[in-house]
């Protein structure tokens, strides 16, 4: 049985895991110097003991019903967020109509907006608000409904309906996880619907997800990556998810 001591080579496999969300087996095999099989092994170890998941050539963490608390997802990938949110905040322009959803990163596409003028936003987040509060020459709409104290967001019909009232130059939100087929997850039937508002109600979608988003599960299904216009990564996935951003949409930017 392997042996999760510190400094440990299984140990390291599972700090890489839990920092990218997805890391592939061959690139594990370059950083340890050791062989595909080798590292096949090990994984199928920690899989067997629930702390790790095989995907199609790669590993990932196991299966949540639920999604971290927004306190310990707001430091992950940090440094890549904020170069998607300044590359989003480069691709808007002065004077835009903007929705932004819910999540920690679409929150640092708003820090990054603070120095824009005559932003019209609609959200569903008070911590968009917040971000954005003082603004030259700003106007924000925001979801009214029931607040979700631990996120201060509000979705379900709400978000729906306040999205559906609108429509706005770019929608601006993140994404629980991207499978390999393709389909976008999150954690909550609501928030799909809300995502799925602002993509219908508007004239270009803005998905922005970290590299950690590839192949990270979740339950609640909803749209395609091909259905959105453009996508903001902060570096490119790993071999097995490449294929999907080879179509024609969405269009691709690198952070």
């Amino acid at each position: 049985m392997l042996e999760l001591k510190q400094g440990s080579r299984a140990q390291q496999i599972l700090d890489l895991v839990k920092g990218r969300g997805l890391v592939d087996i061959n690139e594990l095999a370059r950083q340890f110097d050791v062989t595909p099989q080798t590292i096949r092994r090990g994984v199928n170890h920690l899989s067997e003991l629930g702390l790790l998941r095989r995907v199609h050539g790669g590993v990932t963490l196991p299966v949540k019903g639920v999604n971290l608390p927004y306190e310990a997802r707001q430091d992950q990938q940090l440094e890549g967020k904020r170069r998607i949110a300044a590359a989003v905040a480069a691709f808007i322009p002065n004077g835009a109509s903007v929705s932004i959803g819910l999540g920690t990163t679409p929150h640092q596409v708003a820090l990054a907006l603070r120095s824009h003028k005559r932003l019209r936003v609609v959200t569903n987040s008070l911590r968009v608000v917040f971000a954005l509060a003082g603004g030259d020459e700003l106007e924000i709409a925001v979801a009214g409904g029931f607040l979700r104290p631990a996120d201060l967001d509000v979705v379900g019909e709400a978000a729906v309906r306040c999205f559906n009232g609108f429509k706005t130059d770019f929608a601006v939100f993140g994404v629980g996880g991207i499978d390999a087929d393709g389909m976008l997850l999150d954690f909550d039937p609501a928030e799909v619907a809300a995502r799925e508002a602002m993509r219908l109600n508007c004239r270009q979608s803005l998905l922005v997800a970290d590299a950690s988003k590839f192949g990270r599960a979740a339950m609640a299904r909803g749209g395609r990556l091909a259905d959105m216009d453009h996508l903001f990564i902060d570096e490119r996935p790993v071999a097995a998810f490449r294929a999907l951003l080879k179509q024609t949409r969405p269009q691709v930017h690198v952070a």
